[in-house]
């Protein structure tokens, strides 16, 4: 509505038209906007997921799942079997209702790995109803539809392609809400949580890669990134909570470590901020989110100066120290100096240390006050009892440690506290998706191996072949894996005179389904029999059809038997140039009615009189030029 009012604003040049246009477009982005704010409330709240225990963390941030209306393959799928591969659909019915079940299934999942496992089913599951079922060319008729996580916004769609992106993303979202559900009180929670946002973020990243042209905004390049460099960060966060989970003591070198490494947490949130107020994001990233991230980086900066204004505070060097290594270890914190100090004078000097250190705690308590003035202005965030609490705690205990290094003089010091250089001992990176984990058998099975009886692949209907032992010979060799072929087929045999051609599959044995049996089981049932005759249901592939030599054409004669005839076509290099080359005949061929019939018939279009060629005699067994056609 909203587009098409734009559209009729930008073209109409009557006035009293475009002021009514106007109107009604503040209605229409009012009314959005209440959706939208709705909307962030019920599916992107920073809120819902968090583990229930009572805990003095930062909240993280997890994915909602796109919602879905449900979709009926019942008779797509269906006519599908029956017009594709000629086979009696309501066999299949059972398994029909099985991939339904597990879709449906899949629109509420357990927030732990038996969800994440299901997922993973149906989307492997997928890949099989997509060979199966969905041909490169043409649509089925199924229409599957998936609302935005962000915006609410439905995107309707006959490619399996989206269903297979959107349950990827639920994957990802998944994974994230059990990473915010982890005990973060505990080792083993944060060892869960790290894997948890490492493992959305390689979901992400392989949807991002694998899914380009998504029409989804939630599932666009720019926002699957962003979404990416979060989970990591909040990985990043955890890790530094692991760090310090039993505590962070007072000494020089373990404060070292811990200022980088907070300093590291601190910087990969700016670059989520940074990332979140980018077009096109910006527009549709919940407010909250992008608050919260800037709260984060604020808040971590802040710990980042804290802790090394405790390590010039409170450590003094002493004659036991180890001037070099505690020199080395604070000049790798910054990248510059003030002017007019050195690391290892402010070590020395009682004096200098205290002054580098009170800037620092004045920078850590700008940053408090910054991530406290930014979260008061979000109201989401400012209902969140236990972020205010936090950001106040950490926020008192600098204004604590300041007043005690104030003395009369603070007014004197011009020192500016530089930038902290962040460094960190532990690597978080993606985690990509283990599919081949989750075993999963193909719902339709029954249709044969998937490499021969794919939607890709057109066949003809079954044909019936009543096969006669001739002197205990078949007349026919069997090629192939599951399953097999035929080839090797004698032109004059009983079985080619019943319609056996060469290349056809064969897929029933006397009543019996052989799809998925290979030569040497085929062979034995064909033995079995003994004298007596039986039945083959064989199909032939349209696609690939066995072609014959471009000067070949089937040719009859009127005779009650067609036999087959394979010769060389005449070669014109050789022709004498001194003779003038005869014309050449039309070929003759056979119409669709009687394809099967002479599908195995080879012959040489009428000699021509006067026509001195010489010709080569081949076996019936001879290859044919690839470039030859039935035709």
């Amino acid at each position: 509505m909203r587009a098409g009012a734009e559209n009729l604003l930008r073209a109409t040049t009557n006035n009293k038209v475009r002021e009514q246009v106007l109107l009604e477009l503040s209605f229409v982005n009012s009314d959005l906007q209440i959706l939208k704010e709705e909307l962030e409330g019920l599916n992107i709240s920073v809120e819902v997921y968090q583990n229930a225990e009572e805990t003095f963390s930062i909240p993280l941030v997890p994915l909602g799942l796109k919602e879905t209306k449900d979709v009926d393959f019942t008779l797509p799928l269906k006519d599908f079997i029956l017009e594709h591969y000629s086979q009696d659909s309501s066999e299949y019915e059972d398994e029909i209702a099985d991939l339904m079940d597990l879709r449906q299934a899949c629109r509420t999942p357990s927030r732990d790995e038996a969800g994440i496992e299901m997922l993973i089913s149906y989307f492997l599951q997928l890949g099989y109803v997509e060979n199966r079922f969905f041909p490169p060319t043409r649509h089925i008729g199924v229409l599957f539809t998936w609302y935005d996580s962000f915006t609410g916004v439905p995107v309707c769609q006959q490619n399996l392609l989206l269903e297979k992106a959107s349950v990827l993303f639920n994957i990802g979202a998944l994974y994230t809400q059990i990473g915010t559900r982890c005990n973060r009180q505990t080792q083993a929670g944060l060892e869960n949580a790290v894997d948890a946002f490492q493992k959305a973020a390689g979901v992400l990243s392989y949807l991002k890669e694998t899914f380009t042209h998504t029409p989804s905004y939630d599932m666009s390049p720019a926002m699957l990134n962003v979404l990416v460099k979060m989970m990591l960060a909040q990985a990043r966060e955890c890790v530094f909570e692991q760090i310090g989970l039993s505590g962070i003591r007072n000494e020089f070198f373990t404060l070292v470590k811990m200022t980088q490494e907070v300093a590291k947490v601190g910087e990969v949130y700016t670059l989520v901020n940074t990332a979140m107020n980018q077009e096109p994001v910006k527009e549709n990233i919940p407010y909250s989110w992008s608050k919260l991230a800037q709260i984060k980086s604020d808040h971590y900066k802040a710990l980042a100066h804290y802790f090394i204004a405790t390590i010039l505070c409170d450590h003094e060097l002493q004659a036991g120290d180890d001037e070099d290594q505690q020199e080395k270890a604070l000049s790798q914190l910054y990248d510059y100096v003030p002017e007019g100090l050195m690391v290892l004078a402010v070590l020395k000097d009682k004096v200098q240390r205290k002054q580098l250190g009170k800037a620092h705690l004045r920078k850590a308590i700008v940053y408090h006050e910054e991530a406290l003035r930014v979260c008061g202005l979000c109201k989401k965030l400012r209902n969140i009892e236990v972020l205010q609490e936090v950001l106040t705690a950490a926020h008192k205990r600098s204004l604590l440690k300041y007043a005690q290094q104030e003395t009369e003089d603070d007014f004197l010091s011009l020192i500016q506290a530089p930038d902290i250089l962040p460094k960190t001992e532990h690597k978080i990176e993606t985690i990509a998706p283990q599919f081949s984990k989750v075993k999963v058998k193909d719902f339709f099975h029954k249709l044969g191996p998937l490499t021969v009886f794919s939607a890709k692949q057109r066949w003809t209907a079954p044909r019936t072949i009543r096969l006669h032992h001739e002197a205990g010979e078949l007349g026919f060799s069997l090629k192939g894996g599951s399953p097999v072929q035929v080839y090797c087929l004698d032109p004059v045999c009983s079985a080619a005179s019943a319609g056996l051609k060469e290349g056809d599959y064969i897929v029933s044995v006397g009543g019996m389904d052989c799809k998925w049996l290979g030569v040497n089981e085929v062979l034995e049932k064909l033995r079995s029999v003994g004298k007596q005759p039986i039945e083959l249901e064989v199909i032939s592939c349209q696609d690939t059809a066995a072609s014959l030599h471009s000067k070949s054409a089937t040719y009859s004669m009127g005779m009650q038997k067609t036999y087959s005839l394979i010769c060389l076509a005449m070669d014109e290099d050789k022709i004498d140039q001194n003779k003038k080359s005869p014309l050449k005949l039309p070929f003759l061929s056979w119409g669709t009615k009687n394809r099967q019939k002479a599908a195995s018939t080879l012959c040489l279009p009428s000699a021509v009189a006067g026509s001195s060629q010489t010709k080569k005699k081949l076996s019936p067994f001879t290859l044919l030029n690839t470039e030859s056609s039935l035709y």
